[in-house]
């Protein structure tokens, strides 16, 4: 959708983007200022493959700190970007055959990551109604001998979902008594919550060291070009995702591995503030999108996206084109609003459409009019 996004644009058509998971922020300015510093202070050969001593045990400092998860250094591998981290970690403990539990929607790499790992995704469906959450009974359901790992995202992309400690703490009773299952914890958007505050299902003592954190500084920093990220799990398998990137990649660029120690030392006030732009944006889309007849909604309590089900315009058509699912409608919406959006379909889940806040307002509420301007022509 981006790509058809920037063909249309190249044609001088005013195309409105809401199809990128990214902040539309920059990069704070002491980061950067940590970057150039980085640079004159010729930091600039290759770094340990886990990543820099002082940048993990900034990463140790805010677990602590933030979270009240203990770890050690060792127990940190940082990586390029948090997409490096998941491949990382499921290559390192799926076998081919065995099966990973995956809630859906879940992001894209979720399931293609587990077929580079010749595993098998066991898919667990939700809803709009129940917020894209699942409950213990849905996961023990899932549950069979195969079962090696388990892995979602709070907050989540696409759906913005945000597990409570109440929540997360009834999947932890389920994971006590399968104890050779590992959970995959996808944490990058933990500072963008609506709640109050971040829980991580790491948190629980009974399961902890089954659980591998996965977080990083794209979202939170707006820093997505740097390609950052990390794992926190226990120290073998740490050891493992070390030796696995060691033949990759190696360790992720030096000079932004300084700026994530500038990112993690230097305060959150930056982060509050963005995090209070995207609150405010939510609350205006989320108005805008249920005044549109046919779709329908939730309040998402992180991230930035919304994923409407629009289900009540399949089988409608609109000059002679008919709309028969998500995907289709995105398209339909990219050609006739020109608004892009993505389809569900790539999250798991043909019935939704993911659309993306991460612009500014006076964007969102001329997306959104023509979004309900171009819906209304469907018969």
């Amino acid at each position: 959708m981006a790509k058809m996004g920037r063909e249309l644009a190249a044609k001088g058509v005013d195309v409105i983007s809401l199809s990128f998971g990214e902040p539309d922020f920059h990069t704070p300015e002491h980061i950067k200022e940590a970057a150039k510093t980085a640079m004159d202070k010729n930091f600039t050969y290759y770094t340990p493959v886990a990543g820099y001593p002082d940048l993990r045990k900034a990463v140790v400092s805010k677990l602590k700190t933030e979270n009240n998860l203990d770890y050690t250094d060792s127990q940190i591998v940082v990586s390029t970007g948090a997409k490096q981290a998941i491949a990382n970690a499921v290559l390192c403990l799926v076998n081919p055959g065995e099966e990973v539990i995956i809630p859906t929607p879940y992001w894209v790499s979720y399931s293609e990551v587990v077929k580079l790992a010749e595993g098998v995704s066991v898919f667990i469906d939700t809803t709009v109604e129940s917020n894209f959450k699942i409950t213990a009974e849905q996961l023990e359901a899932a549950i069979t001998p195969k079962t090696k790992l388990f892995m979602f995202s709070s907050p989540c992309n696409p759906t913005g979902s945000v597990y409570s400690k109440q929540e997360l703490e009834s999947l932890a009773k389920v994971f006590e008594k399968y104890p050779e299952i590992y959970i995959l914890s996808d944490e990058i958007y933990e500072h963008i919550n609506f709640i109050g505050g971040h829980e991580s299902i790491a948190q629980f003592d009974s399961i902890k060291d089954r659980v591998v954190i996965i977080n990083g500084w794209s979202k939170a920093f707006a820093m997505t070009g740097w390609r950052i990220g990390y794992t926190a799990s226990n120290s073998e398998i740490a050891a493992a995702c070390d030796k696995m990137q060691g033949q990759i990649t190696s360790g992720t660029c030096s000079i932004t591995q300084k700026a994530g120690v500038a990112a993690y030392t230097g305060g959150l006030e930056s982060v509050h503030q963005m995090r209070g732009q995207f609150q405010k944006r939510r609350d205006l889309v989320y108005g805008l999108l249920k005044d549109i007849p046919g779709i329908t909604v939730n309040l998402p309590d992180g991230a930035f996206y919304f994923f409407p089900n629009v289900t009540s315009f399949f089988g409608k058509s609109f000059n002679g084109k008919t709309i028969n699912d998500a995907d289709e409608l995105s398209i339909f919406l990219l050609e006739e609003a020109h608004v892009a959006t993505v389809g569900g379909d790539s999250f798991g889940d043909k019935k939704s459409i993911r659309i993306s806040y991460a612009a500014a307002e006076d964007k969102l509420v001329e997306a959104v009019r023509r979004i309900k301007t171009a819906l209304a022509k469907l018969v």
